[in-house]
């Protein structure tokens, strides 16, 4: 995701350190290509309105013209508004006054509603509140047989009832069932439609004041783009939402939906899809992601995806390195070897800072094949280049690409990438624009 966005703004950004100190006229050219960017990537005409003008107040301050490095400055300004604009902090779920709270997700046919669904109760799950998920979606027989299925895959207990047509007595005896098996979620799958319709609201709004939800989260494709900021300010006005789930996340190459959603509906983006897998859910983070169209990566959610799929002492060890950017290249095959657990490499390429940039097309479809390229690099360098890479000059570069069947520029590009990496890396845990980034 953010593919576009990302690469243009590595090449903006990139333009301007070349010119050494900036001047008013050097900003408004880079604004300018900013805004083409963003208007691009399918971002509402008032979000990009408002974001240039702040940045445009921020980076005129003399202060920043005046700074030994400018272009930094102006990085961090982005970095600052991109994050303002997409919610500020992070939007946590909010559980009820009863014991058991509930929690609606709402949309329309195709959002992937049922789907997430599931996926939410697995993050309930493992987050330790136990989650009960009720199949109301009865309009659609098949979301019934679905939800009844990802339950039994992720032993997560689905109450669902094909003889009972009415929604509302269908959710009020699953919260009775919850209660008595000690649950402290209830996760309801309601009904959707094609399109937005008085009589899908009117069973919404009576679901609403019937159970009286602590959540009502919103789930909407992505890729459907302003059409998704038009469904939300529908669903909002009629049952006044409390989160947004965003999902094919992985499809949408613009994100225009993304960086629009909170600034033009008011309403805070809780989760994002990922990908199909039951565990493809995060939670939305505005910060992480600002870092992450920026191309500095996300160091955070990586560690958090890390602690999933590592042992507990490894997870230590490899927060460690990440967090200091002591890793070697041996620690990076390792690595690499692990990031298959959790997810694609493309996916996972985009939280590594200085990989950020390179395409998903160039990852998707041969991924073993490049994932093998750098692992036959990194087994045909000695013990000792590995843990010490600056020893390995020209003709090294020459007898490791023997070794492994590929080009001395194969070898330069990932020891490259490695030493971008570890500087990013050592930046961000500091909290810092490196010098470098973007070409800079």
């Amino acid at each position: 995701m953010f593919e576009i966005l990302t690469q243009r703004f590595s090449q903006i950004f990139k333009n301007l350190g070349g010119k050494g100190k900036l001047s008013e006229k050097d900003i408004d050219e880079a604004l300018r290509q900013v805004r083409l960017a963003l208007l691009e990537a399918d971002v509402n005409f008032k979000v990009v309105k408002d974001f240039l003008s702040k940045v445009r107040v921020r980076a005129l301050d003399a202060s920043v013209l005046s700074h030994l490095t400018p272009v930094q400055q102006i990085v961090k300004i982005v970095n600052d508004e991109l994050t303002n604009i997409l919610g500020g902090v992070a939007s946590q779920l909010t559980p009820g006054r009863q014991p058991v709270s509930a929690m609606m997700l709402v949309g329309l046919q195709g959002s992937g509603k049922t789907t997430t669904a599931a996926k939410i109760a697995l993050y309930l799950k493992n987050s330790g509140q136990r989650p009960l998920l009720v199949a109301a979606d009865t309009r659609r027989p098949a979301a019934v047989d679905q939800l009844v299925l990802l339950g039994r895959q992720l032993d997560i207990p689905v109450y669902s009832d094909n003889k009972e047509a009415a929604t509302l007595a269908l959710c009020r005896q699953a919260l009775k069932v919850a209660e008595q098996m000690g649950a402290k979620w209830v996760v309801i799958d309601t009904q959707g439609r094609l399109h937005i319709d008085e009589e899908m609201m009117t069973e919404l709004v009576q679901l609403k004041t019937e159970i009286k939800p602590s959540e009502i989260l919103l789930v909407v494709d992505a890729m459907s783009g302003q059409d998704a900021l038009n469904v939300a300010e529908e669903f909002h006005r009629k049952l006044g939402l409390t989160g947004l789930i965003l999902t094919k996340m992985d499809g949408d190459a613009r994100g225009g939906a993304v960086l629009s959603a909170k600034y033009f509906t008011g309403i805070p983006i809780k989760f994002i899809g990922t990908g199909e897998k039951p565990d493809a859910l995060e939670v939305f983070h505005p910060d992480r992601l600002a870092s992450r169209i920026l191309g500095m990566g996300d160091v955070l959610t990586l560690i958090e995806k890390a602690e999933k799929v590592f042992a507990d002492e490894q997870s230590r060890q490899a927060e460690k390195k990440l967090r200091t950017a002591s890793f070697d290249l041996e620690d990076l095959l390792w690595q690499l070897r692990q990031f298959k657990k959790m997810g694609s490499l493309a996916q996972v390429a985009g939280l590594l800072p200085g990989f950020a940039g390179i395409s998903p097309k160039l990852l998707q479809g041969d991924e073993e094949q490049r994932l093998r390229r750098f692992e036959a690099i990194i087994l045909s360098m000695t013990p000792e280049e590995r843990r010490n890479p600056d020893i390995i000059n020209g003709s090294r570069r020459r007898r490791i690409a023997r070794g492994s069947g590929t080009t001395p520029r194969d070898v330069n590009q990932l020891l490259s990438q490695y030493y971008q990496a570890k500087k990013l890396a050592k930046m961000a845990a500091k909290g810092k624009i490196p010098r470098g980034l973007f070409g800079l």
